[in-house]
Order: C-alpha cells, then structure tokens, then sequence
C-alpha cells in the first residue's frame, strides 16, 4: 500500500481511481492532478516510481485542501452557521434535512431510527 497525505491508497488499482480514496478527491479531481504531475491515469499504482510519488505529492499539497484540513473548515462551516441561528443552522443542530425535503414520509437517514409514539386512550364514561 502506498501512503499519499495520510491515506493507504491500494496498489492495484488505476492511479485515477486509487486517488479518490482520498477526502476530498473525486474522480475529474484526480484527473487533473495525474496530468498536473504527469502521470499517465491508465498507470496502476504499483508501477509508479519514486518520482512520479512525489510529483503527485506536491502538486496535492501545494494545491488542494484535503483529508484532515477539509474535514475540519467543512466541520466550521457548520460551526458557524449552528452559532449564527440561521434556518440551515438550525435544521443542523436537530438533525433535519437542510435542504427543503419533505419530512413527512422520508427523511429517515437524517432523523435516524423511528420512534414511536403512544396514540391517546379514549375516554372512558
């Protein structure tokens, strides 16, 4: 396994896809960044040299937040608008979806797990 930023990247596959393994990388991303280093994509990863590593290592470094750094401004931006109250902030911090979703029917991966409810006993005479 070859390690990139902080990520095992596995050795058989294709570097075009081998880099997506990374947070934040996606696959038009690791295009881009093989051709930056030019690096042929069709290469699998276990027939990269030395080289061709530290090429893609500095033009991922020098160029692109990813992995912990991504992670952790996307966690702030939630931050932020959990602090600031807005409507987004808000469905954040109760676990509804942000979006405009319905939530009557669906909305169970951001509501989690069902929970219900007792309906009322009717009155008695």
């Amino acid at each position: 396994m070859a390690r990139i930023v902080g990520v095992d990247i596995p050795n058989n596959k294709r570097g075009e896809i081998a880099l997506t393994y990374i947070y934040g990388i996606g696959r038009s991303l690791s295009q881009s960044i093989l051709a930056q280093a030019g690096v042929d994509k069709n290469l699998k990863v276990q027939e990269w040299n030395d080289d061709q590593f530290a090429a893609i290592r500095t033009v991922i470094g020098d160029n692109y937040k990813v992995e912990g750094e991504l992670r952790s401004e996307t966690q702030m931006n939630i931050k932020r608008l959990m602090d600031i109250g807005c409507y987004r902030g808000i469905r954040h911090r109760i676990g509804l979806p942000l979006r405009g979703q319905s939530t009557k029917n669906n909305a169970r991966t951001r509501k989690g797990k069902r929970k219900t409810v007792a309906n009322k006993k009717k009155a008695t005479k």
